[in-house]
């Protein structure tokens, strides 16, 4: 089965447009960097009702090893542990059929 890893990111009051911006293209840079993974998108939350958490990412990997690959990939350490510095993070795995 297929599993999709979907994080909420609350950037910390204070961090500039740009550095935001700089996590946005780390993060959607590990898509042609990480071969487990299938789709991966990226975008800003519109609505009220994130409580607050103001971008998502999906992720899309072809089962729970290779979000286990994905998740300990030196690329994707480097690029989380910096974001974890300026955000508050929560994530979700779940897998899925189509």
């Amino acid at each position: 089965m297929k599993v999709e890893h979907q994080v909420w990111l609350k950037f910390k009051p204070g961090t500039s447009p740009e550095v935001i911006q700089g996590h946005i293209a780390g993060l959607a840079s590990l898509k042609k960097i990480i071969p487990e993974v299938l789709a991966l998108k990226i975008g800003t939350n519109f609505t009220e009702r994130a409580q607050g958490y103001t971008h998502g990412l999906a992720v899309t990997v072809g089962s729970r090893a290779g979000l286990k690959t994905y998740l300990e990939h030196p690329e994707h350490v480097r690029v989380a542990t910096a974001v974890r510095k300026d955000a508050d993070v929560m994530a979700l795995d779940f897998e899925f059929s189509e």
